[in-house]
């Protein structure tokens, strides 16, 4: 388990892959998670990155000013659907086209990115809705 802050950000930057792998893959308490969201922007996105990050933290970090950290955020196998419903508006588009294949989005927002401007977040909404068994609906 990692934990302090220090130790995250020491792992994540070191040279060695081993403990690089530790910062990607590691628990930490819910207040060194915090610790690194307040006080190092610069390791939001290797938060995010992280296999065992929290659900709250990643509602944080859904927010972030960095598309990049809301793209990781869209990305996790455990986003939960009020983050993805709220990615699904998102001014970026990689996150939206994220969001539109991601598993765990409400059908109801899926289904509502089927209009979204760009051609290929539709596509790739159908085909989540059409794994869904829902293609008649769009």
């Amino acid at each position: 388990m990692i934990t302090s802050a220090q130790e995250f950000l020491s792992l994540r930057f070191s040279d060695d892959p081993a403990e690089y792998n530790r910062a990607a893959r590691e628990s930490a308490p819910l207040e060194v998670w915090l610790e690194l969201i307040n006080d190092h922007p610069e390791a939001r996105f290797w938060v995010a990155h992280n296999k065992t990050v929290p659900i709250e933290v990643l509602r944080l970090l859904a927010s972030d000013a960095d598309w990049r950290v809301r793209s990781m955020v869209a990305s996790k196998n455990k986003a939960p659907a009020d983050v993805l419903e709220r990615l699904s508006t998102d001014e970026h588009d990689a996150i939206r086209q994220t969001v539109a294949g991601h598993p765990n989005t409400p059908t109801e927002t899926v289904l509502s990115m089927c209009d979204d401007h760009w051609d290929e977040i539709r596509a790739t909404a159908r085909r989540n809705l059409s794994r869904r068994g829902c293609m008649g609906s769009s």
